[in-house]
């Protein structure tokens, strides 16, 4: 049994964070943070598919996919460090020197992550400046955590943090984390930087194991505007001070009580980063119930949440379901459109639009209303076999095209 509590990145043991304005890019806000553990990581990381890599996924993926064990991760918004060569990784270096020098650290490393505009130069004095002055203001309060959660925001409109506790072996076990996530949101990884912290005792095989496959049920199956990010990361990080005996059997118990904890923070976060998207001003879920097997409910709730004139017509509070049937139709996958059934919902109630393929009666003034909601779930089922899937976006709206208009400026 997992137990929501308050907090997010500082939740579990011997966790510390912090934040500072750095001045680069951002005027009168917070716009570096750090995450620190008194005692050594084990660490996993999953990181962007797309092709073009910023230099932070080239750093971090090499520590995490290795035995190293890291104590800190140093983070800034507003410049990505993406698609700057050689001279980009080796601020990364210079970020893990500065973060080492100034926390004192020996024979532990440091992760780092930026996320902001692609094609600029970090301006390293800044972000060396920040991180000496993030090692100094490090506290373990719920606060702290709280302020880095902020810190790292672009075009966020709220920060996005929680935790849970859970037993293992007698011994209360913590896992808590942080993201940020609002445009370039695609799955083909996990569309986010998201820092997790645990004071679980974990094997590092098992616990990689753990967060790929969670992401495929959570950050995987989220979409705000069909382009994957050159920075998408999520880390996590293990210290082990809970005390638990290790999980290092993945038939235990005890591991599928981790597995549940992650799976609380990651669709937690997943769902938020969809509410939150650039513009939005609404929740879209689709869940696809009855598939033939759960890799076509994916591609068919997938395709429906990608859809423009889909979101558009939810942001126009429009019960235009002809173009959730073509999205749908166009996902890929086979099946029988005379044999689809599609409800709409929200808090403001619930109306049935197809039944086996043709558009029902349905009252129009109780479908406005419904998609007025701020979370509207479109529920398709197939009549095919048992497999379901959701997956998570939001509505299209104006603000959308204006806030990446002059996204640079």
């Amino acid at each position: 049994m997992i137990t929501k509590i308050s907090g997010g990145v500082t939740a579990a043991k011997g966790f510390f964070a912090a934040c500072t304005a750095a001045g680069i890019k951002y005027k009168g806000r917070t716009d570096m943070a750090m995450v620190y553990s008194e005692a050594p990581c084990v660490t996993a990381g999953t990181y962007t598919k797309n092709v073009v890599k910023a230099a932070p996924v080239l750093w971090d993926r090499e520590l995490t996919d290795g035995d190293k064990l890291v104590q800190a991760v140093v983070i800034n918004a507003g410049i990505a460090n993406a698609c700057t060569g050689e001279e980009g990784f080796g601020y990364c270096r210079q970020t893990s020197d500065a973060a080492k020098k100034a926390l004192k650290l020996n024979g532990t490393e440091v992760l780092v992550a930026s996320t902001g505009v692609i094609g600029k130069q970090l301006p390293i004095d800044r972000i060396v400046a920040g991180t000496e002055a993030l090692a100094g203001k490090l506290d373990s309060s719920i606060e702290a955590g709280t302020a880095a959660s902020k810190a790292i925001m672009t075009t966020d409109t709220q920060n996005k943090e929680i935790a849970f506790t859970f037993e293992v072996g007698g011994k209360t076990c913590t896992l808590g984390g942080m993201c940020k996530g609002s445009g370039m949101i695609h799955p083909n990884m996990c569309t986010m930087l998201g820092f997790l912290t645990t004071d679980c005792l974990i094997d590092k095989k098992l616990m990689l194991k753990a967060l790929r496959e969670d992401i495929e049920d959570t950050f995987n199956m989220v979409s705000v505007d069909g382009d994957t990010s050159t920075n998408d990361s999520v880390m996590l990080l293990s210290n082990g001070l809970a005390g638990n005996p290790v999980i290092n059997d993945e038939n235990s118990e005890e591991y599928k009580t981790f597995k549940e904890a992650l799976r609380g923070v990651t669709l937690y976060m997943a769902k938020n980063i969809a509410a939150d998207g650039e513009g939005a001003t609404k929740l879209f879920e689709v869940k696809v119930v009855n598939a033939a097997d759960v890799k076509k409910a994916k591609i068919l709730a997938l395709s429906v949440i990608k859809s423009s004139l889909t979101k558009a017509a939810v942001y126009g509070n429009d019960a235009n379901v002809g173009r959730i049937m073509c999205a749908l139709g166009y996902s890929g996958v086979d099946f029988d459109p005379y044999n689809v059934d599609i409800t709409i919902s929200s808090e403001n109630g619930k109306s049935q639009l197809v039944s086996n393929g043709v558009p029902t009666d349905f009252d129009e003034e109780l479908a406005t209303k419904i998609l007025s909601g701020k979370e509207v779930t479109a529920l398709c089922d197939m009549k095919e076999g048992s497999a379901e899937a959701t997956a998570w976006g939001c509505d299209l709206t104006y603000d959308y095209v204006k806030i990446n208009a002059d996204y640079r400026s």
